[in-house]
């Protein structure tokens, strides 16, 4: 059996590392929080001080990173994992970074003998716990059928997208996709709300029309209830936002009502509900028409 090096401990990282020990699997792991790697190593896991170190003793390396600079950090800098890793690893990162960062790193770690997957998940931190995860991912075959095994411990719906960087231009095209929807939502519950519907009773009858999505079925009734403890962080999103419009510009592929949507979540950021959750968005639409969607 594989023995899995875990490197980020965070919403998605440490449940993660927690089903792979659950699995059976011996698990080694790095995070620069103590609370979390204190936690997994009261429960079994091993600790590595440092990227290197973990990777000296992992032949499957798992990351979850808040952004591109990091995963190329934890990558390729000093005691980073290219100066540890044994040939015939392979680098499962389900950070959600710019493809063309990724795929230079993967470009060079292949030059050791490690394979790297784009393997960027969605499901947030209950898809985590539960296993539910969808994780899109790019990279060579043979390493993603070799890892298989792994990942069903992590997730439901697992698609092997292509070459590299294709898993990443998946997510970013899903967190266009549902940030847009979380603005739609909001535009339509303040109009509702403004001319005096319910909105607990307008998301009930929203759900079931057309208007029905995955969002407003998670978040509709966290959203009347004012609840935005996060499960994805807004700032994140925006993150996810950012790369998705940088993508675009090398590509030549305009994205308009991205850039607008964009915009509404850095003005939602800009209001301090950076650490909320990502369906907070809908508060600025709650200041802008001067009503309250949550129920007071």
């Amino acid at each position: 059996m594989e023995t899995i090096g875990v490197i980020g401990l965070g919403n998605m990282g440490k449940p993660m590392a927690r089903r792979l020990m659950q699995a059976g699997y011996t698990v080694v792991v790095h995070s620069r929080s103590r609370e979390p790697v204190e936690e997994v190593v009261d429960l079994g896991a091993a600790e590595a001080p440092t990227p290197h170190d973990l990777a000296l003793n992992a032949n499957v390396i798992i990351t979850s990173l808040p952004d591109s600079r990091a995963v190329e950090l934890v990558c390729l800098e000093q005691n980073g994992i290219r100066e540890g890793a044994r040939q015939n690893t392979v680098l499962i990162d389900t950070s959600t970074i710019d493809p063309e960062t990724s795929r230079k790193i993967a470009s060079v770690l292949g030059q050791r003998g490690v394979e790297m997957l784009d393997a960027p998940v969605s499901g947030g931190q209950a898809g985590a716990i539960a296993g539910t995860l969808s994780i899109m991912v790019g990279g060579p075959e043979a390493a993603f059928n070799r890892v298989l095994p792994i990942l069903k411990h992590l997730g439901r719906t697992i698609t092997h997208m292509g070459p590299a960087g294709t898993g990443l231009m998946t997510k970013l095209a899903n967190q266009i996709i549902v940030a847009a929807n979380y603005v739609a939502i909001a535009e339509g519950l303040a109009l509702g709300v403004k001319a005096g519907l319910d909105p607990a009773n307008l998301v009930q009858a929203l759900e079931g029309e057309l208007a029905q999505s995955r969002c407003l079925e998670l978040k509709g009734d966290r959203i009347t209830s004012g609840n935005y403890e996060p499960t994805g962080r807004l700032t994140l999103h925006i993150k996810d936002l950012y790369y998705a419009l940088q993508t675009a510009r090398v590509l030549g592929v305009p994205l308009p009502m991205t850039s607008i949507v964009y915009q509404c979540f850095e003005a939602a950021n800009a209001a301090g509900r950076g650490n909320w959750d990502h369906s907070a968005v809908v508060t600025l639409f709650e200041d802008l028409a001067g009503v309250k969607i949550r129920k007071l």
